[in-house]
């Protein structure tokens, strides 16, 4: 692993446990503390994680490269769009077996909208002003009422222009961030943005920062884009705040931001879980917020390790070439041992 790649690395691994860690807070945002550190977490982490994705998206041209996409994101969206079904079905005692493979379940709506981004990629890196193009497209979506979660439509079209952003962005700009002045501002952005949580957003309706619904839904009437538009303000400082404090270096965690794909598509089976255990009730009568910090750091840990790597490998990057070659070493085995067997038989005497 090079050096310029550390800080990815490293960046993703962040963000994947604030990913673990804001949807274990999720049930606890009625006390104010537990809202304001989940509005800080959700006005940036998956726009962040967006922004990376579009950087590393450069090379969509390239042969081959829808094929590897499907593979790599569509196939699995697929697939846990089936598992999670089922499992929900077992979790929830649910009536009926219901499997809307049009309608992500939970937070596989990041992975439709994924592959949803890098096709969109082939038209408007074609036009002219398609970043501002992006963004008329993401404040004029809310005014549509019947946009919602079928294929992630809404959050496909809100976060697009973040994923455009981060396509167009270059090495140079991410260490124009992470620069001692770089540093400086973003250390002033970030206290701004507390106190703006802290006296205005937790008056706002949470659904604004995840853009899956429309402006009526939310309460909103014309002033709706305008709203949008402070959204989008907000979640940009906040995504190069983050950034620039992102170390460079190389740490115990950094080889496991390669493997953030695992964690995100994991996680969901823990959390729900979690969410029908009495465990909730237990933390909130006691007070013991501090669990839920705990909590996430151990099952990103988990679903980072060897074990969890190794065993699911196979089915989320569709590796089954190592399964393919054991198989054949143990049929041409069988075929060695009867064609041995018969020489055998066929040199006795009777």
């Amino acid at each position: 692993m090079k050096n310029r790649e550390y800080y990815y690395d490293n960046a993703k691994f962040i963000l994947i446990f604030l990913v673990v860690f804001g949807h274990f807070i999720t049930s606890f945002i009625g006390k104010k503390t537990i809202e304001e550190i989940y509005i800080f977490i959700y006005l940036f982490h998956m726009p962040a994680f967006i922004l990376i994705s579009g950087y590393f998206s450069k090379g969509f041209q390239k042969p081959g490269y829808v094929l590897k996409i499907t593979k790599k994101i569509l196939v699995p969206y697929l697939l846990f769009q089936v598992i999670y079904s089922f499992y929900y079905y077992v979790l929830l005692d649910k009536s009926e077996l219901v499997i809307p493979i049009l309608k992500p379940q939970w937070s596989l709506w990041f992975l439709l909208s994924l592959y949803c981004w890098h096709l969109l990629l082939f038209v408007f890196t074609k036009i002219k002003y398609s970043l501002f193009i992006a963004l008329l497209i993401g404040l004029i979506a809310g005014y549509v009422d019947a946009i919602g979660n079928v294929l992630s439509i809404s959050r496909t079209l809100v976060f697009f222009p973040i994923f455009l952003l981060g396509f167009y962005m270059k090495k140079e700009h991410f260490l124009k961030l992470t620069s001692n002045k770089g540093k400086i501002i973003s250390a002033v952005v970030l206290a701004a943005m507390i106190l703006v949580i802290h006296f205005v957003l937790v008056e706002m309706p949470k659904e604004w920062m995840y853009g899956s619904k429309s402006y009526e839904k939310l309460g909103a009437g014309w002033e709706g884009a305008f709203i949008r538009l402070l959204y989008y303000g907000m979640s940009m400082v906040m995504i190069f705040s983050f950034l620039a404090f992102v170390p460079k270096k190389e740490y115990f965690f950094t080889k496991w931001g390669a493997r953030t794909l695992y964690i995100y598509l994991l996680h969901g089976f823990i959390i729900r879980y979690f969410r029908e255990t009495e465990l909730i009730s237990f933390i909130k009568e006691t007070g013991s917020y501090y669990l839920l910090l705990l909590f996430a750091i151990v099952v990103t840990l988990f679903l980072s390790s060897n074990i969890v790597y190794v065993m699911t490998q196979p089915i989320l990057e569709l590796r089954v070439d190592g399964i393919r070659n054991a198989f054949s070493r143990k049929l041409a085995a069988r075929k060695k041992n009867r064609e041995e067997d018969r020489k055998e038989k066929g040199g006795k005497v009777d």
